[in-house]
This record gives C-alpha cells, sequence and structure tokens, in this order.
C-alpha cells in the first residue's frame, strides 16, 4: 500500500525544482535573490532535498536532556535549601557557582549524589578539596567546572601562573572523573561567530591534550551558550560533536559521547522590556534540547539586572519543565537527525571551523594565539560588526531598537550593575571580554529617565 502511494508521485530532481524557481523569478538572478549568506559565510538555500543530506553520523547522548538549577554558593544552608526546593519542583541537575572553599557536607545535605547530576563552577582551583568532594560523593555525577585555559581567557591571567596552574590541576586530574572543563561560553557571550565557537572550543579542547596528554580526554566536559539563530543553534551543537570525534580520531583517541552543558546567551538580553527575554530563552532552549544538550540551565527573565530571586528562578525552570512535559520533547535530541536543512548546515560549519583550527595549530595552537592577542582581536572583530548592526537597527533587539516601549522606566529597578565592569588591575593577557549588544543604548535610555 505504501509503494502504491508513493508511486502516485513522481521524483522532481533539485535541478527541476531550481529551474521553476528561475522561471518564477522573471529574469532574476537565483543566487542573488534566495540564497542568503550569513555572516559566518553559511550559504542558506530556499529549498533542500534528500541531496543534502550528509548522513552525519552525531554521536549524540543516549538520554534526553536534564533540567538543571544554578545556584550561587554564599550561605550554604540557603544554597541547600534552594537546591533541595528545586529538585522537589521539577529540576534533575544542580549547578553550584562558588567563588571560595565550603562545607560540602551541608551543601549536599539530602541531596543524592549519587543519581543527581551536579556541577561545581568554581572560581578558585585548589587540588584537595576537589579531591575531598570526589570521594566523599562517590559517584560519575559529579563536573568540575574549572577551566585554567577558560580563565585566562576571560581574566587576563591564570589563577596563580602557568606552572602553578597545570601542576595544581595535575593533582586531581587522575583520580577525579570530570575533572576538566571546556567552557566555550564565554566567545559567544563575547561575539564570537559560530565557526569561531566551534574552532577556538575544539583548539582549547586540543590545548588540554598536549598539556596532559590523550588520558585524559575523557575527562573533558563542555559548557556552551546559546544565541538566537534557532536552526544555527542546533546545527552548532552538533557540529561540534563531530569535530571532537575528527579530534580524538586523529590523535588514536577511542572516542564516546561528550557531555554538553549549555546555558542561554547573555549577549542579546535586554534590561528594558526584560518579558520579551523569556521569549528569547525558550527559543534558545528549545536549540539545546534539539541540538543534543546533556543538561540545560535556563537564566531568568531578569537575571542581568536583578538578584537571584524565588519567582524568576522559577519561571526559568518551569519554561524547561513545559518543553520538556507540555511539548513533549523530552527525548528530542535526535529529531534533527535527517533534517535536510540542519545536516547541510552542521557539514558547512564543521568544514569551516576545522579550516580554522587548523590555521590555529599551525600557528602555535591555542594558548599561543591568546597570548598574541589574535583570538581576542578576531572576536572583537566580530563583535564590532554585530555592534554595527545592532545600532543600525538591522540586528534587532524587538522591545529595545525596534518597538520600544516608552512607558518604561528600570534606574530603580536595577539591584545589580547590568553593564560591563571595566577593571584597572594589571593582566597577563588582554581578557576576553563578554558585552551585551544593547548596553550603550541602554544606558542612553536611563540617563533620559
Amino acid at each position: 500500500m505504501d509503494d502504491f502511494l508513493f508511486n502516485e508521485f513522481s521524483t522532481v530532481s533539485p535541478a527541476a525544482w531550481k529551474q521553476k524557481i528561475q522561471v518564477d523569478l522573471k529574469g532574476a538572478d537565483y543566487n542573488d535573490s534566495l540564497i542568503w549568506k550569513s555572516n559566518e559565510g553559511i550559504h542558506v538555500k530556499p529549498f533542500y532535498t534528500s541531496e543534502d543530506r550528509h548522513n552525519n553520523n552525531v554521536c549524540l547522548p543516549k538520554d534526553g536532556y536534564k533540567i538543571c538549577q544554578s545556584i550561587f554558593v554564599d550561605d550554604v544552608i540557603i544554597a541547600n535549601k534552594i537546591a533541595v526546593d528545586s529538585l522537589e519542583r521539577g529540576a534533575t541537575a544542580i549547578q553550584f557557582i562558588a567563588k571560595n572553599t565550603f562545607d560540602y557536607i551541608v551543601l549536599f545535605d539530602k541531596i543524592d549524589t549519587k543519581k543527581t547530576h551536579i556541577y561545581l563552577n568554581f572560581e578558585f582551583l585548589d587540588a584537595a578539596f576537589i579531591s575531598e568532594i570526589e570521594k566523599y560523593c562517590k559517584g560519575n555525577y559529579i563536573y568540575f567546572q574549572i577551566d585554567i585555559i577558560g580563565n585566562l581567557a576571560k581574566t587576563g591571567n591564570w589563577f596563580s601562573n602557568l606552572n602553578a596552574d597545570i601542576s595544581e590541576k595535575a593533582k586531581f586530574i587522575d583520580t577525579v572523573t570530570n575533572s576538566i572543563c571546556v567552557d566555550a561560553s564565554l566567545y559567544q557571550n563575547a561575539g564570537a561567530t559560530i565557526i569561531q565557537e566551534l574552532a577556538y572550543a575544539l583548539a582549547h579542547t586540543n590545548e588540554y591534550l598536549e598539556l596532559f596528554g590523550e588520558s585524559i580526554a575523557l575527562k573533558i566536559h563542555y559548557i556552551f551558550s546559546i544565541g538566537s539563530n534557532y536552526f544555527f543553534e542546533i546545527a552548532k551543537l552538533r557540529a561540534f560533536r563531530i569535530l571532537v570525534e575528527v579530534l580524538f580520531k586523529e590523535r588514536g583517541i577511542k572516542h564516546t559521547t561528550i557531555h554538553v552543558f549549555t546555558k542561554p546567551s547573555l549577549r542579546n538580553k535586554t534590561i528594558f522590556d526584560y518579558n520579551v527575554n523569556m521569549l528569547r530563552t525558550t527559543s534558545e532552549c528549545m536549540s539545546a534540547i534539539l541540538g543534543g544538550s546533556d543538561t540545560i540551565s535556563n537564566i531568568s527573565y531578569d537575571s542581568i539586572y536583578h538578584k537571584s530571586n524565588e519567582f524568576g528562578e522559577r519561571i526559568a525552570r518551569n519554561q524547561l519543565l513545559i518543553l520538556k512535559e507540555e511539548a513533549y520533547l523530552s527525548e528530542a535530541h535526535k529529531f534533527a537527525n535527517g533534517a535536510y536543512y540542519i545536516e547541510n548546515t552542521e557539514k558547512q560549519f564543521a568544514e569551516k571551523a576545522l579550516q580554522l583550527f587548523k590555521q590555529i595549530e599551525k600557528n602555535g595552537g591555542f594558548l599561543k594565539q591568546l597570548k598574541k592577542g589574535t583570538i581576542q582581536n578576531k572576536i572583537s572583530e566580530n563583535a564590532g560588526k554585530q555592534q554595527e548592526l545592532f545600532d543600525q537597527n538591522e540586528l534587532i533587539l524587538l522591545g529595545t531598537n525596534k518597538l520600544p516601549s516608552q512607558n518604561d522606566r528600570m534606574k530603580n529597578e536595577l539591584q545589580i550593575y547590568p553593564f560591563l565592569k571595566k577593571k584597572n588591575s594589571k593582566t597577563l593577557i588582554v581578557p576576553i571580554l563578554q558585552r551585551r549588544l544593547s548596553e550603550q543604548h541602554e544606558q542612553n535610555r536611563l540617563k533620559m529617565e
């Protein structure tokens, strides 16, 4: 019966479709009129067929995504209470962010660390403390989001210095299961292109392999930020898994599925018409789900100008719960398999990022390029282009540079400083600065209130 139904329709080749479109264009050029070329140099066609499939064997997670609640550890009792409450309300993972050591026994009280994924994002490096936590938790679900190279890129300095950081890292790298983090979110939030994100994350990974050897490959996990280009972001995450497989294969490493933790971007978030941030994060979380994220931590709509609060965090968590339970995306991580447009786009991303990665390695590797300022300059160049498009209203943030609500008043709502803070401290290298697109626009508007 199925064969009979399909036999009713004759196949149409891509050439025939293109010919028909060309006739309808009445003399206009097909390439100029209908093929869009992104800033990354990705060509998007008006239609895709099975010939655009590349049968990319993307090594995706076995299960769907985990809903993560991010909690800053100031008072361990309060942080524990928030974590336990979040798990009872639907979260299946917790990210603790800390600037200093803490009483981990109190923090993990009533949390089953053998079943709950715990992400420990430390702004310090302490091998003895990390080893204690690993020994206490006794499980494979503890991820230490400590990135010594990422800290250099973000702050301009090592935690101590190059040799000391490597030595401290080496003390626990073999005994701690998930001991190496590559935080690629910095690049997206600073204004890098998707191709730059992918290439820098891959070069960042390769730098760790150079420093500590191939044996640490399976201990590496990743953080990515997800932007607003829905399909491109899906393709980005899938392309990165392809690239890591290529890198590992080239180095003779037996490949396994990598672990990817994602958050929505901060770059496109705004303080005016802030409810639109919920729409942005919903779209970005969907990209993260369909792109194959292992864990997603949403950000609240008011996170850039309000202190952490129960309402904002609950809304952010519920967005992911609705996508999981009501939109039936709980096992959607493989939905993009076979999608002609996405597979074609991820192939273009992977190929262009691999070319850039090879250039970085040819010129001495990621650390050397950071020290020379090449990485910073490339990101800054693209960020400048994005900013120019935003300032000229060609890159739109709804409610900010298009259809703004003139009744919005935000000066008295700012509980935390929402703009880039300039630091005068001495740094070893020029840091990669994270900046939101609407910052200058918002500052000018605040002055007029």
